[in-house]
């Protein structure tokens, strides 16, 4: 960790919960877009805000509420944001058990700052072989998250040809190294139709051995593409 990291190692949480000043935020953010270890950081933890939501107000005032001898001084808010700050990140998942219960009742009042584009997650756009003679062309766009992989799939049918009334049905499947086979989604497509989707799965990319549409009838595969290089 060089002296510039070691300035900012602390920052992540009190950004994402906007704890920062504007002052501040700006200079972290023209660290961060050179910094990976804060970069990485970041994206680790920007889903707690919007997981703190789903707890109702009712239930974090239970959890914070302690003896009148003890309530919480006025400023409890900002020592929230200073002690999740200080946290080590070695420590990172139990800082998140913590917190839960205090953030919940300020949630409502942080704005999440929008992170600039050089902290999104990389992404990986790949086009889908034809492996039948069907009217399809298709490209999926594999994003790395924090829970695994998202896939945002873009598949356009050919204005020619028939289709049943209802449209032929088709799935996004992916392949893991080990063969094991997941159905992430399926769609119906009539001719001259686009079909845009999004889908997860918690394999990371780099565990994923090959991405397939198929015919959800008969399960043939009909668009492939190996991430392997298989």
């Amino acid at each position: 960790m060089n002296a510039e990291h070691a300035r900012y190692a602390d920052w992540d949480a009190a950004y994402v919960l906007g704890g920062l000043s504007a002052a501040d935020r700006a200079e972290y953010e023209a660290h961060v877009s050179q910094c990976a270890e804060c970069r990485a950081a970041i994206a680790e933890i920007t889903p707690i805000p919007g997981l703190l939501s789903r707890v109702a107000p009712e239930r974090a005032e239970s959890l914070l509420r302690v003896p009148d001898a003890e309530a919480p001084a006025p400023e409890h808010r900002a020592r929230v944001l200073s002690l999740a700050a200080e946290r080590a990140r070695r420590r990172r998942r139990a800082w998140i058990v913590g917190i839960a219960a205090a953030a919940a009742i300020v949630v409502a009042t942080v704005a999440v700052p929008v992170i600039s584009t050089q902290l999104r997650p990389p992404s990986t756009t790949i086009a889908l072989e034809q492996l039948r003679d069907a009217p399809l062309t298709a490209s999926v766009s594999l994003t790395d998250v924090a829970w695994g992989t998202r896939l945002d799939m873009i598949c356009d049918y050919g204005s020619e040809g028939d289709a049943p009334a209802d449209g032929w049905a088709y799935a996004l499947v992916v392949v893991s190294d080990d063969g094991t086979e997941s159905v992430l989604s399926t769609w119906r497509a009539h001719p001259g139709t686009t079909a845009r989707l999004s889908a997860g799965t918690e394999l990371p990319a780099s565990d994923i051995s090959a991405v397939e549409i198929r015919a959800v009838d008969s399960g043939t595969v009909l668009m492939r593409s190996s991430l392997d290089g298989s």
